[in-house]
Parts: structure tokens; sequence; C-alpha cells
């Protein structure tokens, strides 16, 4: 009787561990290198850096701050949470996994190349949401005519218009405008409609992997796309830009760092208006001659707006040119 007890104790602890929740704690960290939003990444540039949180950890904080730093040698400075994710499906992986994600703001270093870690241009992982030099090739050209297809391929009218009304909202579609914030909602489209490798991973139907974009690892790309989102939001009604930017910088080297993150052009005129008049910067008294015409003004953030970083943003005159 005691060994059958015993046996049925180790069975439901057995049980008990492979039924177990373990948080993941992920940081998605930008940067802004040379007029190009970059990302930090791991292993083969296909994965953010994380790790589980530990019983040795502070906080959840702390422990994405020490998973960081292992992994990348990067000390994270502004962080906020991003969001937590728990689909078990979406990773494949039969534990309860809880992925909470964090978005970091910081300074590309410049250093040797790693094979663990580096920098890559999250334009490499969404081709689509890049917009300042016109509308990208490869949503005229492969992913509207695919999701088209796969809005008639829906089982009955109803879900066909849905989602012919789904693909419309987030894509621009029917005189709609592309809205830059959308950048989860496209991507989770992508996902339905197996036009990305994460959601043809784990089928065995044969189907394409990916039409385009770089994948990476779990769902780590989705996380991305949360924090690129997030960023485009805030930097209309927070200063988070200033975070990326170097101690002194000039006026164009700021708006093509928003244009950047933005995936949009802006109204050159209006921009620097909406600087002066938010009272956000101030002149270094130093100037800068290499942007190809008379020298430009370098100037800074007010400490002021360093000390106080609720204060309203720059919001973005975007271009509809």
């Amino acid at each position: 009787m005691q060994d059958t007890t015993t046996q049925a104790t180790k069975r439901a602890a057995t049980t008990n561990r492979s039924r177990a929740v373990s948080a993941d704690l992920i940081a998605v960290v930008i940067a802004v290198t040379n007029g190009e939003p970059r990302v930090l990444t791991i292993g083969q540039a296909d994965a953010l850096p994380s790790g589980p949180f530990e019983l040795g950890h502070r906080s959840l904080q702390s422990g994405l701050r020490a998973w960081v730093e292992r992994q990348t040698g990067h000390p994270l400075g502004y962080i906020e949470q991003l969001y937590t994710f728990a689909d078990r499906d979406r990773i494949g992986d039969e534990r309860v996994q809880i992925s909470i994600s964090y978005l970091g703001l910081t300074r590309e270093e410049q250093a040797e190349r790693s094979p663990t870690h580096g920098w890559r241009g999250w334009y490499d992982y969404f081709p689509w949401e890049d917009h300042r030099a016109g509308v990208p090739s490869v949503l005229p050209d492969i992913l509207m005519p695919r999701l088209l297809v796969w809005t008639d391929e829906a089982e009955d009218m109803n879900m066909r218009r849905d989602r012919r009304q789904r693909v419309a909202y987030a894509f621009g579609l029917d005189d709609r405008d592309w809205n830059e914030e959308l950048v989860l909602q496209r991507y989770e489209l992508l996902y339905e409609a197996a036009l990305v490798a994460e959601a043809t991973r784990h089928s065995d139907d044969g189907s394409p992997l990916s039409v385009s974009g770089r994948p990476m690892i779990a769902d780590h790309r989705r996380i991305l796309a949360t924090g690129i989102a997030r960023l485009r939001t805030k930097i209309k009604y927070r200063p988070v830009v200033f975070e990326l930017m170097p101690p002194a910088f000039t006026l164009l080297q700021l708006q093509r760092t928003v244009e950047a993150l933005a995936g949009r052009l802006v109204h050159k005129p209006n921009f620097r208006r909406l600087i002066e008049q938010q009272d956000l910067v101030e002149e270094t008294g130093e100037t800068v001659a290499d942007t190809g015409g008379r020298p430009a003004k370098r100037f800074r953030f007010r400490q002021t707006v360093l000390a106080e970083r609720a204060v309203a943003g720059t919001k973005l005159p975007l271009s509809r040119a």
C-alpha cells in the first residue's frame, strides 16, 4: 500500500511539473543608429534577450536587467513593461509559459562583432512597415494579393466580410490611411493567413514558410511587433525619443530618428515648429558642418525635460504626400 501511494505521489509530482507555469522575461531593446531603428538580438539574430524569472531575482525588472547584461553585456537604462503573453499554441510547447515583455530604449554601443549577440535593423523583420521611401514593393507585389486570396477562401460570406474589413483597416485599403501604429494587427493578420514562417513551422501540410521578413524563435517576432507599435504610439505624446539621441544633435538628426521609428516622413517645417513651441530643446552654441549645406546648430534636451519625462511629447506632423 505504501509503495502504491509513493508511486502515485511521484506520478502526481511529475504531472504537476509538466503542467507548471514558467515565466520568461523578454526584452525588446531599441536603438537608432545612423537613421535606422535597430533591435538587440541574441543567437542567430532570431531571438530577443530573455531568461526565466528566478527566485534570486529581487523583481521582474531586476531579473530582466540581469539576463540582458548576462547575454549581451549591455546594461539597460530606460525600460517599461510592455505586455504579458500566455499563448501555448503560438510557441509549440506543452508547458504553460508566460512571457513578460519589456521595452527598453538605449543607444547602440559600437563594439567588436560577437557570435552570441548583436544589433539588427527592425525592418529586416517587418519590411512592409518602412514607408519612408513610399509603399514598399513587398506589399502590392506579394502580401496584398495573398491576403486577398486568403479573405476569399473564408468559409462563408460573413467571415469573408470580416477578413476583408480587418485587412483594409490594418493595411490601409479602400480609401483608408496607413496607420503606422497597427504593427501588431498587421503581423497577426499575416500569421492568421499563414504568410509568416512562425505560423507554419509546426505544421506538416507543406505550406510555404514565409514570403517576407526575417523569422524569430517562439513568439519573439510577435513581441517585437508589440514593442514597435508601443514606441510608435508613445513618441506622439511622450518625449521618449530623447533616450535614443546622443547628448548633442542637430534638428535634422532628431527628425530622422522620429521618421525612422515611425516608418513615415514628417513635415519638416511643422516638425521644427512643434519642437520649438514645446520648448523641448536648447542650443549648445556649437555647429556642425557635415550636413552638405550651411553649418547646422547643435541642440540638447533641456534639463527640465529630462527631469520631467511625463511632459507632452513630440507630436508627429506626418507627411501625407
